[in-house]
């Protein structure tokens, strides 16, 4: 008899974790939303959530218009293609340092999430550099995965030493 008590126990708080999970499930927010367009840290992070979105004429408004500037064309492809992969990531947008009224760095952090039962993942840190255009804040770098190599680079010429 006590131990048919006990298990009834153990059966019971084993119920009880399995609601508390499906209730956390479901009441959780559904999706992100963009923040307000008028600070750097908002900016950074919808930029991030438009290339997370795929949503790509939203990600391409952010960035600034800088010479070298990638077509839209060029940074569709880079996003659709997969070359702008953010699946396995996920971006914090920590502090923000003004260089100036016009500049800033806003501090992020990449979480890489872990690819298997026994790998925890990592972070890095890193900077966005944006730049105050026409009264709006626009990005001229962003770190990896939220942003291609070849971005504002000026392009590689064969016949120049």
């Amino acid at each position: 008899m006590k131990q048919d008590r006990f298990l009834i126990g153990i059966l019971a708080f084993i119920g009880l974790l399995v609601v508390a999970a499906l209730v956390l499930f479901f009441v959780r927010p559904e999706t992100a939303t963009y923040q307000p367009d008028d600070t750097p840290e908002g900016v950074v992070y919808n930029f991030a959530l438009a290339i997370q979105n795929n949503d790509v004429e939203r990600a391409y408004g952010y960035l600034a218009d800088l010479e070298n500037k990638p077509t839209e064309a060029a940074f569709r492809q880079a996003i659709l293609n997969g070359y702008l992969y953010t699946d396995g990531y996920a971006i914090q947008v920590d502090e923000t340092q003004f260089l100036d009224s016009d500049e800033a760095w806003v501090i992020v952090t990449i979480h890489y999430l872990s690819s298997g039962p026994f790998d925890s993942g990592w972070t890095s840190q890193d900077h966005a550099a944006l730049v105050r255009q026409n009264g709006e804040w626009k990005i001229s770098y962003m770190p990896y995965p939220y942003w291609s190599y070849d971005w504002y680079q000026v392009p590689y010429d064969p016949s120049k030493p």
